[in-house]
């Protein structure tokens, strides 16, 4: 999400903003992002009724080599806590009114209110890696989607296949294969070191292969941000 979400700043003329809503205590945005403070999405769970603007939100957020702000994740302990995801939800809800466009890292599917974000992405992007085990639990994941009534979700999802190797074994290539039929873009992200390093990502910086990837990635993102950008709709 931080390779998306860099690039994507790079893109729109507007603020982007990554939120992590992964409530651990440990690695996340911070890491692929970059610290410049101790802030983190809990000061901002703390502070939610005074979040009126872009620029209250921006006392907050780190910022990432291409430009890209990001609500970290937190930390710390001392009467700080990682935010649960209906918190972490209600300031994305926040977030989206008042930036450009907002990248949202949640956890795995696994509880109803990650269902309930990613319905009202308007682009949401399911990260798999390369393996078959990977791909049919995304393919899986999809289809209790539409079971549970949220098809939209389905429809519009895009499948970003992130290769941990720079070979693609046999097998990976026939379940991607199979996979076609049933998402509606799959975008393959190849192995690039660049990605695999708890370090600051800069996308310019990244093998060439793995730019043009990412760029089909964010004009498929783009494409499925109906409303204006100055919107404030979520990636």
């Amino acid at each position: 999400m931080a390779a998306l979400g860099g690039l994507l700043a790079l893109a729109v003329p507007g603020p982007v903003l990554a939120v992590d809503m992964n409530p651990v205590p440990w690695g996340g945005l911070a890491d692929r992002i970059g610290r410049q403070s101790t802030a983190t999405v809990w000061d901002t769970v703390r502070d939610l009724n005074s979040l009126t603007s872009a620029e209250e939100i921006q006392r907050w957020t780190q910022r990432g080599p291409t430009g890209l702000l990001a609500l970290a994740g937190e930390t710390e302990g001392q009467g700080r806590r990682p935010p649960q995801h209906d918190e972490a939800a209600a300031v994305v809800e926040v977030v989206r009114r008042l930036v450009a466009v907002t990248v949202c890292d949640v956890m795995p599917a696994l509880i109803t209110g990650v269902w309930r974000t990613l319905h009202t992405a308007q682009a949401p992007v399911i990260v798999a890696r390369a393996s078959t085990d990977s791909i049919r639990h995304s393919l899986r994941l999809l289809a209790h989607l539409r079971a549970a009534g949220y098809g939209p979700v389905a429809d519009r999802a895009v499948l970003a296949v992130s290769a941990t190797s720079p070979r693609i074994a046999r097998e990976v290539r026939a379940v991607l294969k199979q996979a076609r039929s049933a998402v509606p873009t799959i975008v393959s992200i190849p192995f690039d070191v660049g990605l695999s390093v708890p370090e600051p990502i800069d996308v310019r910086r990244l093998r060439k292969q793995t730019r043009h990837a990412l760029v089909h990635l964010a004009e498929q993102v783009l494409l499925r941000c109906i409303a204006p950008v100055a919107g404030g709709r979520p990636a």
